[in-house]
């Protein structure tokens, strides 16, 4: 399997933009191409998976750990495998380079093309260029692709970049409107909801196509050793149906998560909170992944029927798993961005609103005293916070720990059939949560009518 990682000095730089034209590209020269995107992300790989039509995977070396890593990488990389960096190429957890882009790629052993915007500057762009290529022994540095350049400022840069860093510059990309993605609180606009979504491929591809030397790009990412060899592939036959929430408003979900719980034995049912007026017939689970409930929370209040199905589902125990906006929509109420309230579900009692700023950013370790569904006394469980809403209603059953040790709160609501707060949780990592859920959903059996 051949390989690439686009990687930069900072976020904002365009790596999405560039990762979007170059697989457009790819795609449209026939090349079996599979995308990846370094660390926790949900955006970034909607718009992989919708360019592709083949699902794009997190690469997370907290969340998953590095076997989990690279099995992911070796069983769903196709022939060509483009990997998505975060945030700038050495910034990891707690200030260290660990579960970077950079340590992604290092031990993945991929090689690298770095994105870089020239701004105002020339030779102390390739300064900066050079310290980062030389602050670790194996950078995995590669080349360069320069964007938001002009032709003319292409032609200046690439003799002093390639004479100063010692890396090839493969081409640039140009400031072009169909780049430009609105964002909101949580980061960018879904793939689903931009607009002229084919058009902006078709440009993008087509441009990368013209301004960026594809053919040594591949000549780079085939310059690769193989990854040691996947674990053979075993499921549980199937034994229960789950049931998972997925439209505009629940739509935060690892594909590697989804994957864990058929291999688990879980048959998955999707719907939509939003138009679906009861859940599956039939399911013994509910998977409530986040997304942006709050700007839908008018839709979710009117339909009542998927509310009032909901409650009832998880009132009579059905083993439940509501990460970040899926907790939001089990709150008695929920506040829209003009500050409107809306009724929920109201099987916890809080109310969510708006902050106005970023809530509880980052990796963090969970650990609770009490065995429920998905955790064990004392156990530590790996995952990510990312928020702008909050409720007064965040519950108490577990610790959160920093991954930088600098920060504790209690979070979350536990149970025999129950995961319920902000923490979102990867059920394909080192842990077998997938398999909890699975196991408990499959114990578990509804009342019949009469029964108490």
């Amino acid at each position: 399997m051949s390989r690439i990682m686009l990687a930069a000095m900072s976020s904002g730089s365009g790596k999405t933009t560039v990762t979007w034209g170059l697989l457009a590209a790819l795609r449209d020269r026939g090349v079996d191409v599979r995308a990846f995107k370094c660390g926790p992300d949900y955006i970034d790989p909607m718009f992989h998976t919708r360019l592709l039509g083949i699902p794009s995977r997190n690469l997370d070396l907290f969340l998953q750990g590095e076997r989990a890593v690279k099995r992911t990488l070796s069983r769903h990389g196709g022939s060509l495998a483009v990997l998505e960096g975060a945030m700038g190429f050495y910034d990891g957890v707690g200030g260290t380079h660990e579960a970077s882009a950079w340590d992604v790629a290092n031990r993945t052993s991929t090689p690298v093309i770095l994105v870089v915007c020239p701004g105002g500057s020339s030779l102390t762009l390739a300064a900066q260029v050079k310290g980062l290529r030389q602050f670790r022994r194996a950078s995995r540095l590669a080349g360069i692709i320069l964007n938001r350049c002009t032709p003319r400022m292409y032609g200046h840069l690439t003799p002093i970049l390639q004479k100063e860093t010692g890396l090839p510059v493969l081409g640039y990309l140009p400031p072009m409107e169909e780049a430009v993605i609105p964002s909101r609180h949580l980061g960018l606009l879904t793939a689903g909801e931009v607009e002229d979504f084919t058009r902006r491929s078709a440009a993008l591809g087509q441009q990368v196509e013209r301004t960026v030397d594809l053919d040594r790009v591949l000549t780079i990412a085939r310059g690769v050793r193989p990854l040691p060899p996947v674990e053979p592939y075993f499921s549980t036959p199937p034994r229960c149906v789950i049931a998972v929430a997925r439209d505009e408003a629940f739509c935060f979900y690892y594909a590697d998560s989804l994957e864990a719980l058929e291999e688990a034995g879980a048959q998955l049912a999707f719907f939509s909170p939003l138009r679906d007026k009861t859940l599956p017939e039939g399911v013994r689970g509910l998977y409530l992944g986040g997304g942006y409930p709050e700007l839908y929370a008018r839709q979710l209040s009117e339909n009542s029927s998927m509310r009032r199905s909901i409650m009832e589902a998880i009132s009579a125990g059905m083993p439940t798993v509501a990460e970040c906006g899926g907790f939001l929509y089990l709150q008695q109420s929920l506040e829209d961005p003009e500050k409107k309230s809306y009724p929920m579900v109201g099987f916890f009692s809080g109310k969510g609103s708006g902050t106005g700023a970023l809530r509880r950013f980052g990796y963090i370790t969970l650990s609770g005293e009490q065995e429920s569904m998905l955790f064990r006394p004392r156990e530590q469980v790996p995952a990510h916070e990312f928020h702008h809403w909050d409720t007064d209603c965040n519950g108490e059953s577990l610790e959160a720990v920093k991954a930088s040790g600098q920060g504790s709160w209690r979070c979350a609501f536990t149970g025999e059939n129950l995961y319920a707060g902000f923490p979102h949780l990867h059920l394909g990592g080192k842990l077998p949560l997938a398999a909890r859920f699975a196991d408990a959903a499959a114990r578990w059996q509804p009342k019949k009518e009469g029964e108490e």
